[in-house]
């Protein structure tokens, strides 16, 4: 008589769910090696339009041996978003730069250059370019027009910006004869709305006019751009540092400025300064 072998339990319906081999999640049609949701996290890619103005090597782009991040082999293109085409889209529209309807950001746009027609001013002449990028709304405004720039975006009753939440320095080496930049949020608190004024310098030339007599609360917002990044607003009441010590030698936050640093002492350990630390690279 032949023996014959137990089965076992018979599975119930859940675990034959359970144990039957997953199939793969979908892929996202633009990052094709990733699955949806993973796609849905990070942030959006910029296609490649725009200005080039560097190529960054490493995690920091440390280009002295000072690079201890361990990714001294990464090699990247520093892009600028460029001008966008009408309709520029935003709340209220269908699109953001990219041909779809008439929004928010395209009345922001029409009424600051009809405000700058009726002061005489040529809106070509005043704004640089106008950028929809990652869904937000940038004018860069030519240096020398940034107070007028500022006022009538704060009184103008149809865009009423007002309350700027101050001011960011922001420095590109590369970009040639713009490498210092200042980037201002303004918000309306009437309408709703978010936008943001960019203004560049060249190295040799870091003047800025001030915004403090247009918006007070800047003013600490200017001292700290200068302390760190050297920008001078012209017209500040007390521009001096605000971090650093009065007699402190150069701009920290600037992408030329030498890591140096000191050493840190904690209780049974010595860091050396940053300068002086392991280079991977």
């Amino acid at each position: 008589m032949s023996e014959q072998k137990n089965p076992g339990p018979e599975k119930n319906p859940e675990q034959k769910k359970n144990s039957e081999p997953k199939s793969p999640e979908p892929k996202s049609p633009e990052r094709p090696g990733e699955p949806d949701g993973i796609a849905d996290a990070l942030p959006a890619q910029r296609d490649d339009t725009g200005e080039v103005i560097a190529t960054r090597r490493g995690m920091f782009g440390a280009d002295n041996g000072g690079d201890t991040s361990g990714y001294g082999g990464l090699v990247r293109t520093v892009r600028l978003p460029g001008a966008s085409q009408r309709p520029y889209g935003g709340p209220g529209g269908e699109g953001a730069g990219s041909g779809g309807g008439f929004g928010d950001f395209d009345e922001i746009a029409d009424e600051l250059e009809g405000a700058l027609d009726e002061q005489g001013l040529v809106p070509e002449n005043v704004i640089a370019k106008t950028v929809v990028d990652r869904g937000e709304l940038t004018f860069h405004i030519a240096r020398e027009f940034l107070p007028a720039v500022a006022r009538i975006l704060r009184d103008d009753p149809a865009l009423r910006f007002e309350l700027c939440t101050g001011v960011s320095g922001v420095h590109f080496p590369g970009d040639q004869g713009r490498e210092l930049h200042a980037v201002y949020h303004l918000r309306s608190i009437t309408h709703n709305r978010l936008i943001r004024l960019e203004v560049s310098a060249p190295d040799a030339d870091p003047h800025i006019p001030s915004l403090v007599g247009v918006y007070p609360t800047n003013d600490w917002h200017e001292r700290e751009t200068y302390d760190f990044f050297g920008l001078v607003f012209d017209g500040h009441p007390a521009l001096t540092r605000i971090m650093m010590p009065d007699d402190w030698q150069g701009f920290p936050q600037r992408k030329d400025y030498p890591l140096g640093g000191i050493p840190v002492e904690y209780k049974g350990a010595r860091i050396p300064a940053p300068d002086q630390r392991r280079s991977y690279s």
